[in-house]
């Protein structure tokens, strides 16, 4: 369970039993858990911006599950939603899978159906994380490069050679190979190819 670490499984439902036999559930294997009798307990004390997932009831009184999922996502909060649907509520599952939804489950499901679905949606979860660290890093390392620097790897995202790369900026073509060798080792990345699937063309407009 590589990434799980400091990451908490929320479990929203408005029937204690079901809360707490999700929640016991959970931290049987090892992970945390939280319950919330509604949405709105949930927004008001569960912190959405924290990591991990949300376990989330479909029909709760006051707010529903879909106008929570709605909301979370207007907020900017991405955690992984496995929702839960009784039975004939699979037009309502689908709704929420198209909102976004991680995974649905009908209820009741199966222990292993459950945590196979919230290991999942964990794993998710942390390599969104680390991948939304890795751009951060990248960015802050762009930022280090000289303006010449910028200059070259421009024109290497854009499939230019050291020579073509000379010519257009005016210098030996040992010197364009220096500086996208230096712009290389600054960034943190091994080879050319590793920085094309890191930095598209795109990603530089």
């Amino acid at each position: 369970m590589t990434g799980m670490v400091e990451q908490t499984v929320f479990v929203v439902d408005d029937d204690a039993g079901v809360r707490d036999s999700i929640s016991e559930l959970v931290e049987s294997v090892g992970l945390r858990a939280e319950g919330y009798a509604s949405a709105q307990e949930f927004l008001e004390r569960g912190q959405p911006q924290r990591r991990g997932c949300l376990v989330l009831d479909v029909r709760m009184p006051e707010m529903s599950g879909l106008v929570l999922q709605r909301l979370l996502k207007e907020q900017g909060f991405n955690l992984p939603i496995i929702v839960l649907t009784g039975h004939g509520d699979v037009p309502i599952a689908v709704d929420a899978m198209k909102a976004g939804a991680f995974e649905f489950l009908q209820k009741p499901c199966r222990d292993q159906a459950l945590l196979d679905s919230i290991i999942a949606a964990l794993s998710h979860d942390a390599a969104t994380h680390n991948a939304s660290l890795a751009e951060v890093d990248l960015a802050r390392r762009v930022s280090t490069l000289t303006s010449r620097e910028v200059e070259v790897l421009d024109l290497v995202l854009a499939g230019k050679t050291s020579k073509h790369i000379a010519q257009a900026l005016a210098m030996s073509p040992r010197t364009a190979e220096t500086h996208r060798r230096n712009l290389l080792q600054k960034l943190g990345i091994a080879t050319l190819k590793q920085l094309l699937l890191r930095m598209p063309a795109s990603s530089r407009d």
